[in-house]
């Protein structure tokens, strides 16, 4: 099978689950207002569904990847990602929408780890790191496209923005089913833990509808408290579960192989920091600015732009400094450009001294920072466990989204004036700044090693959890 053929099958897959995320972000005004002045704290779960079922999904379609084929799970995937798409498009309410959403969602937990793991069999060892970076880059060209198609498509009609994933996951279904690679999975291998994943979803649930609610319902009271609660007590459960089981959502032992564990640690903390950016970027834009959606997508676009831009030009510097090194610089950036905003942005339009330097700043942040992240855990496990490995990062990233989203939500609120406006948003920006620095902080532990390892420690050649030394 031709490798390069499989490069763009599977990227045309990444294209469309990254194009989506910044669509919709883009479109989020305009589906309130059109179904029905929805507020803010409703809203989010438009995307935290999205993230929520996501993230619970993606290591259960990893491990049934590994059992019933990465190529079937991958078509799958992309299959229900296009017909889920269709129906968020013609949702007649935000519940409708809230759960196509969802199912969008379970399409996107199959298909993002089995492309990666599929781009990396068909590559040789010592240009698996390349290949990661094209991976992220695919997705960044997307992103960078997401903001000026979602404000092209919302002043037509908000619906196209889900439309549009369509003809590409056709394209790729059509070349998919007769180009990609066959695969001999593992059909005796055990089921992975399902009950687990639903502890998942509860826990993460349970601890976005908290912080949503908590400015409406109050930090204190019997909602926020018992939500918060339930949300330790569920992630407790899904942790004892997660160590009994034989073949849990989460390995604790890959968990302790330390390049693994710290990359993806550091990459939930730097996607909290991330969502909230581009949540609150495109509020600002359209809410306080009064600008019109294609104008608020061509005010965000030169930050993803910029991305896939430093993702390519990245390698020679982590081959100088190191993924730690790298990495903490991007989520410095990310603070940095954050900073800026609550330091210069005010109520009345000034973009290219106010809002451009930021955004800018923040695209660069992102390109150093993702895809050194994202390569440093890959690259710490054998490629056996790819498909689980890229899920459990990833998984990670979708978390920090719904903490980005859902910490967003609540500290800006709904402010009746302009000052009150300015106020909420430089309490979000703080909050994300925090959460980019730590991010940084905890990337700096970081150590790869020089060659692709057959088996971390931890983990068993058959790729089942190993009792450790």
């Amino acid at each position: 099978m031709n490798g390069r053929a499989t490069s763009w099958i599977v990227s045309a897959g990444v294209f469309v689950v990254n194009l989506d995320l910044f669509i919709v972000n883009v479109a989020v005004p305009a589906i309130g207002t059109d179904l029905g002045d929805v507020p803010l704290t409703s809203l989010s779960w438009v995307l935290n569904a999205y993230a929520i079922v996501f993230a619970a999904l993606l290591v259960v379609a990893g491990r049934l990847a590994d059992r019933y084929g990465h190529r079937r799970t991958f078509l799958l995937g992309l299959t229900l990602f296009s017909v889920a798409s269709v129906l968020c498009a013609v949702a007649p309410s935000v519940g409708w929408l809230i759960a196509a959403r969802a199912l969008q969602a379970a399409g996107a937990a199959a298909l993002l780890p089995t492309s990666l793991a599929l781009l990396l069999v068909v590559t040789p060892a010592e240009r698996r790191p390349g290949a990661i970076r094209w991976w992220a880059a695919i997705g960044g060209v997307a992103a960078g496209l997401g903001p000026v198609v979602g404000g092209l498509l919302v002043e037509a009609d908000w619906r196209w923005t889900f439309l549009v994933n369509v003809p590409v996951g056709v394209a790729g279904l059509l070349t998919g089913v007769r180009l990609l690679p066959a695969d001999s999975p593992d059909r005796d291998g055990p089921l992975p833990d399902l009950t687990g994943a639903v502890l998942l979803t509860l826990t993460i649930g349970s601890l976005a509808l908290g912080l949503v609610e908590a400015d409406d319902w109050g930090w204190a009271s019997p909602g926020v408290v018992g939500s918060l609660a339930a949300a330790v007590v569920l992630g407790v459960g899904f942790w004892w579960r997660s160590a009994r089981h034989p073949v849990p959502i989460v390995e604790i032992p890959m968990l302790r192989v330390r390049t693994f564990g710290v990359a993806t640690l550091s990459a939930l903390l730097f996607t909290v920091a991330f969502a909230a950016v581009l949540l609150s970027s495109v509020l600002w834009c359209q809410q306080v600015w009064g600008y019109s959606a294609i104008r608020t997508g061509l005010a965000i676009a030169p930050g993803p732009l910029v991305v896939p831009v430093v993702t390519i030009l990245s390698g020679p510097v982590v081959r100088r400094f190191g993924p730690g090194v790298t990495s903490m610089t991007g989520c410095l950036l990310i603070a940095a450009g954050l900073g800026w905003w609550a330091a210069a942005l005010g109520t009345e339009p000034h973009y290219l001294t106010q809002f451009f330097p930021g955004m800018l700043i923040t695209g660069v942040g992102v390109g150093f920072a993702l895809p050194t992240l994202i390569g440093a855990a890959a690259t710490a496990l054998p490629a056996a466990r790819f498909a689980t490995g890229s899920a459990v990062t990833t998984m990670a990233r979708q978390t920090g989204s719904v903490l980005g989203v859902a910490l967003t939500a609540t500290l800006l609120g709904t402010p009746r004036t302009a000052h009150a406006a300015l106020t909420a948003f430089h309490h979000g920006w703080t909050a994300a700044g925090v959460a980019a620095v730590v991010a940084a902080a905890a990337a700096l532990g970081m150590r790869v090693p020089a060659r692709q390892p057959s088996t971390p420690a931890g983990l068993a050649t058959d790729g089942q959890p190993a009792s450790l030394p």
